[in-house]
């Protein structure tokens, strides 16, 4: 068992951790790339030098602003998906990247554009695996303007290709989704992460000024039926987790489990002063606790308060 305190030593955005074969892997975006990094305890996780996994071309339409890059073992084979642009951030697309070996702090080759028939600006997309398919979940605009991101969802081919028309599970319609999204500035539903326990199924994600100490969690929870029928998931009203005096911002996150999986954690990124926006974002990590069947992630820890992960 090892210990720790919020937050984490390092500045981060949108950090993925995940769990496979006893150690932990940390994805992130550096540069104007991608880097996987493994650490044997939770509570260690970092980001190295020279660890670079992706690199991208100098030009195109994939040659600049890596967002969100999150790392998914699908059958045996490791796959980044990653936000990219030429620069000019309408342009934003998903892209799929794969490991060439089985290891997945090695290289990765561009596979390409992950994409609905639509071809609209996407970012932070997820892989949710249902019933043996897969569905590929993203934060996009309806149009070409940004005026709100919303979550869609569609069928996933294989692990580079969607094969459905996309639909829609999520528009900012509450107030907590609105926060400090005036005078232009697009409503935000973003980075959508799905967290599974004893068979029940939450998508969880972002909303509200990602720039704003308002950021913040939402949770829409999978009833049962067909991913892509709206009606079997269900949007909570409220957030379910938010700033503190000790965290400002909380949000764009990931969970994994202790490595006998008795445990669940939440990994995010929030910032420790208030109104530092963007550049003051350091990595937490903290326990889920479970009521009922339902996740509940409490609030952000004291940086006094002494935390354990189970190793």
């Amino acid at each position: 068992m090892k210990t720790y305190k919020n937050p984490i030593p390092q500045r981060a955005a949108d950090p993925w951790v995940v769990l496979d074969g006893g150690n932990y892997y940390y994805c992130y975006s550096i540069g104007n790339g991608v880097a996987v990094t493994k650490s044997e305890s939770l509570a260690e996780i970092s980001r190295k030098e020279g660890a670079v996994s992706y690199k991208a071309p100098a030009e195109g339409m994939y040659s600049k602003e890596y967002w969100a890059p999150e790392l998914h073992k699908i059958g045996d084979s490791w796959y980044i998906y990653v936000a990219a642009d030429d620069g000019r951030n309408e342009n934003h697309r998903m892209y799929c990247l794969k490991a060439k070996t089985d290891d997945p702090t090695g290289e990765y080759e561009m596979l390409g554009k992950v994409s609905d028939d639509t071809d609209k600006w996407a970012i932070d997309a997820t892989v949710f695996k249902y019933n043996g398919e897969c569905y590929f979940i993203w934060s996009g605009w309806e149009g070409d303007e940004n005026v709100a991101q919303n979550l869609y969802i569609a069928h996933m081919k294989d692990p580079a290709t969607i094969d459905s028309k996309r639909v829609l599970l999520s528009c900012p319609e509450y107030e907590w989704e609105k926060r400090c999204c005036t005078n232009g500035l697009p409503t935000i539903n973003e980075g959508p992460v799905i967290l599974e326990r004893d068979g029940k199924n939450f998508l969880v994600y972002s909303a509200s000024g990602s720039w704003s100490d308002e950021y913040c969690l939402g949770m829409i929870e999978f009833i049962g039926g067909d991913p892509m029928d709206v009606s079997s998931w269900k949007k909570y009203d409220h957030p379910v987790f938010e700033k503190n005096e000790y965290c400002y911002g909380p949000g764009h996150c990931s969970f994994t489990t202790s490595k006998n999986g008795s445990e669940d954690y939440i990994i995010f990124h929030g910032n420790p002063v208030s109104g530092t926006g963007w550049g003051g974002r350091r990595l937490f990590i903290q326990h889920v606790t479970w009521e009922n069947g339902i996740p509940n992630f409490g609030a952000p820890t004291s940086p006094d308060e002494e935390l354990t992960v189970l190793d």
